[in-house]
C-alpha cells in the first residue's frame, strides 16, 4: 500500500502531496451512444452523449480504482470542453494539463451498438481541438515526475498533435517514467490501413508495457494468427517488459522475456463494451503504479491481471465507458464471487 500524506487542495478538495503517479496522454471527446441496441446509426432514435477517449477513460479508470493520475489534451474552448474538463476534476483526475484550443471544437464520436454489444464510430474531427495540442503546450514536469506514463495511437495520425505527442513521450522516456501503451485502433480515423500499421508500429519499441486486442494482432501482422504464441512473439521487442493481449470475456494473456501464460475473465452480459479495454489498462497500471516489481513476479502479475481483468468485465454491464468503470470496491465484491 503506498501511502501518501493527505492535504487539501486550496478549494478544499483533497489531494495528495505528490505528483500524479500516471500520467495518460491523447484524446477526450464526446461519444454519442444510441438509446438502444442493436440498431445502425441511421436507425437509432436518439442518442445519449458520454464523455469517452481512450486515454482519458484510463485516467478515470486509475482514480475511481483509488489511484492517481492526470491526463494531457486538448479539448474545444466550448460547452462540451467544460463538461470535460469538470468531468475529470470531478473524477479526481488531475486536469493541469488540459487545454482548450479556442479555434476547433471539441470531437465528437457518434457510436453505434450492435445487438452483441459492439461498436462501430463515425467521427467529428475536421480538426478537432485534440488534434491541435501543440509540442510547447505541454507540461513537461508533469510527465517527468510521473511514474507511468500512458498512450494510444490517435494523437500520431496528424500534427501538430503528432509532433507533441513524440515529445510528451520522449520527455517520459528521458525520466526513467515507464511507457504503456494501447494501440487502440479506430481505422476510419487513419488515410489508410498501411498507415495505421505504420504509425501504430512506429512507437512500438519505445513502450514498455503495450495493451493489444487479439483484432488488433491480427491487423498488425497482417492477418497472422493473434492465438498462435509464436505470432505474438513476434511484436516483442528488446525494450518490452509486457506485452498483455486482451480477448474480452476470455481474459488476457500475458508475454515477458521470462515467462507468459493466460489468465481466465469473468463472464457477464455485454450491454456495451465501450472502456472495457481502458477499464483493463486502468486495472493493471493502478497496480503497477504501486509496486513495479509485479513485472518480474508471476504469481503476483496474475493476481494483479485477474483484477484487471474484472475492471473490463464490469466496464460492460453498463452503458457508456466513463459511467461503467468500477470502483475498488466493486471489484473486490466481484472477485469474491469468482471462484479462482
Amino acid at each position: 500500500i503506498v501511502c501518501t500524506k493527505a492535504i487539501s487542495n486550496s478549494d478544499g478538495t483533497p489531494g495528495t502531496s505528490d505528483s500524479p503517479h500516471v500520467v495518460c496522454f491523447g484524446e477526450l471527446l464526446i461519444d454519442f451512444v444510441p438509446t438502444v441496441s442493436g440498431v445502425s446509426l441511421a436507425d437509432a432514435p436518439a442518442f445519449k452523449k458520454a464523455p469517452g477517449g481512450a486515454p482519458a477513460n484510463v485516467a478515470v479508470g486509475i482514480a475511481r480504482l483509488g489511484g492517481s493520475a492526470a491526463f494531457i489534451g486538448k479539448v474545444g474552448d466550448d460547452e462540451f470542453g467544460y463538461m470535460l474538463s469538470d468531468m475529470l476534476k470531478e473524477n479526481n483526475v488531475n486536469n493541469q494539463g488540459l487545454l482548450f484550443d479556442t479555434h476547433a471544437r471539441t470531437a465528437l464520436a457518434f457510436v453505434t451498438l450492435r445487438s452483441d454489444g459492439e461498436r462501430e464510430f463515425m467521427f467529428y474531427r475536421n480538426p478537432s481541438a485534440d488534434m491541435l495540442l501543440e509540442e510547447k503546450e505541454l507540461d513537461l514536469d508533469l510527465i517527468r515526475k510521473a511514474k507511468i506514463f500512458h498512450h494510444g495511437s490517435i494523437s500520431l495520425i496528424t500534427e501538430p498533435c503528432k509532433t507533441a505527442h513524440i515529445a510528451a513521450s520522449k520527455a517520459a522516456k528521458d525520466a526513467g517514467v515507464l511507457i504503456s501503451y494501447d494501440p487502440n485502433l479506430r481505422l476510419p480515423l487513419w488515410t489508410s490501413a498501411d498507415d495505421a500499421r505504420d504509425g501504430i508500429l512506429s512507437i512500438w519499441d519505445t513502450a514498455d508495457l503495450i495493451k493489444v486486442s487479439a483484432e488488433e494482432i491480427s491487423f498488425l501482422t497482417n492477418g497472422e494468427d493473434p492465438y498462435d504464441d509464436s505470432v505474438v512473439k513476434k511484436l516483442i521487442h528488446p525494450n518490452t517488459k509486457l506485452l498483455l493481449v486482451t480477448e474480452g470475456p476470455d481474459g488476457c494473456r500475458y508475454y515477458s522475456k521470462e515467462f507468459s501464460g493466460k489468465v481466465g475473465g469473468l463472464k457477464v452480459t455485454a450491454v456495451d463494451t465501450t472502456g472495457a479495454g481502458d477499464a483493463f489498462v486502468a486495472g493493471i497500471l493502478s497496480q503497477l503504479a504501486a509496486d513495479f516489481s509485479l513485472l518480474q513476479d508471476e504469481a503476483r502479475l496474475r493476481e494483479a491481471l485477474k483484477f484487471a481483468n474484472i475492471c473490463g468485465a464490469l466496464t460492460v454491464t453498463e452503458r457508456g465507458a466513463i459511467p461503467a468503470l468500477p470502483t475498488r470496491q466493486q471489484v473486490a465484491d466481484a472477485l469474491t464471487n469468482v471462484v479462482a
